[in-house]
């Protein structure tokens, strides 16, 4: 017997707007959704910008979301530098740098930590990380993301770097983002993943990575998705929803 919806997953880039365009009708469908008595939280991989940044830009498209509400990758890598007292060195982009101020010291860096940085993927950055692997540095890859949907069409991710990285350096990529378990579990904290749900656009990242920890997962046909993704992964995905318009309606009957 299927168990009924208490805590509700959602993506944002891709699934709630795409850069500053909002996806149609996703505003008003998000009020719907907070006007039941699920639990909502925002999980991202989003590393381009700090939380700070994040946060006023949603609240600057029309989203009302607390800060506390959203869970993010780089959240989740912060804490793995603090508890394993590393000092990095940061393929990210600078408007996200001010969330690791505070861990950036002039010791040996013995970390290497990849975001979406396309002002640092370049020859220069990349090889100084490589070396840093070659001398016994941890990769750390705040996601793998293949590509993301960007107002003016695809782009590539962090993933493509990040393997080329592991291939150069023969030094595997621990992944802390979206999807492996471990971020999924944090991001649920107490709630139980067969009473759970995730609505994103990606196949892998969001639909997979919940479904193996035995959470649903909605696939919106919005951002990233390409025809066909449903059928990348087995299972397939819980529903396949046009929009997070749709998917708020669909997870509303399984609420109530």
């Amino acid at each position: 017997m299927t168990q009924r919806i208490r805590t509700v997953l959602i993506d944002l880039s891709g699934t709630l707007h795409v850069g500053n365009d909002v996806v149609p009708g996703a505003v008003e469908a998000l009020e719907r959704l907070r006007n039941t008595n699920a639990s909502i939280k925002f999980v991202t991989n989003t590393s381009k910008e700090s939380m700070r940044y994040l946060h006023a830009r949603l609240n600057k498209i029309g989203f009302e979301i607390d800060k506390d509400e959203i869970f993010s990758s780089l959240n989740a890598v912060r804490q793995v530098l603090i508890s394993r007292q590393l000092s990095p060195l940061l393929l990210i982009d600078d408007a996200a740098m001010e969330d690791f101020t505070d861990l950036v010291k002039d010791s040996r860096q013995n970390a290497v930590v990849v975001g979406l940085a396309p002002s640092k993927f370049h020859y220069h950055e990349l090889n100084k990380a490589f070396r840093l692997l070659l001398e016994g540095a941890s990769l750390i890859a705040i996601h793998e993301g293949r590509y993301y949907k960007h107002e003016d069409g695809l782009a590539l991710g962090p993933g493509p770097f990040i393997k080329g990285l592991e291939y150069s350096s023969n030094v595997k990529a621990e992944v802390v983002g979206k999807p492996t378990a471990e971020f999924f579990k944090a991001a649920l904290g107490t709630a139980r993943p067969e009473e759970a749900v995730m609505i994103g656009d990606d196949v892998r990242d969001d639909i997979a990575g919940a479904q193996a920890l035995g959470m649903r997962g909605i696939l919106v046909q919005t951002g990233k998705y390409r025809e066909g993704d449903e059928n990348k992964i087995s299972p397939g995905p819980y529903k396949v929803c046009s929009s997070f318009v749709e998917a708020v309606e669909a997870v509303i009957q399984e609420i109530t």
